[in-house]
């Protein structure tokens, strides 16, 4: 039961979120349905603002959120290979966030490989490096949140 409590504390949400961003891949319309909101809403803000910027801005809006996603996913696959214990919930962990960003590496990998099969989408090494790049700034972010904490 143990060992049940532990899986579901810890991996489930990691596990959940892999889902969420499969879930997302699978959308052969993803980048339609996001330009769908997100465009009009640039013309409404910048009415001059030109279709290529426009589509521009729309494109890098979508690659940060693919770094964002992916900083979440290396933080909950952190938090589950850390398992904080009491003895050591205050140690960062270099070989712990060097195996959440592996995990999140293959992740990012089966994900473009994922979306080769799935129409109207293609596969990117670029994404799996930007996928990883949000997870590697997310880990950052933690650690500095973690040592600056220590020294308040």
């Amino acid at each position: 039961m143990l060992k049940l409590q532990i899986f579901l504390k810890y991996w489930l949400p990691a596990l959940v979120w892999m889902v969420v961003i499969f879930s997302a891949s699978a959308d052969s319309s993803s980048y339609q349905h996001s330009s769908e909101l997100f465009e009009p809403l640039l013309h409404w803000l910048f009415p001059k603002i030109p279709q290529t910027e426009v589509e521009e801005i729309h494109h890098l809006f979508r690659k940060c959120a693919h770094l964002t996603e992916y900083a979440i996913l290396a933080l909950l696959v952190w938090r589950a290979i850390h398992q904080p214990q009491k003895s050591q919930a205050q140690k960062w962990n270099w070989r712990h966030a060097g195996l959440a960003l592996a995990i999140v590496f293959f992740y990012a990998v089966t994900d473009e490989f994922h979306q080769s099969f799935v129409p109207g989408r293609t596969a990117l090494f670029s994404d799996v490096l930007i996928d990883t790049s949000g997870g590697a700034a997310g880990l950052l972010i933690l650690w500095s949140a973690r040592k600056t904490m220590r020294r308040t």
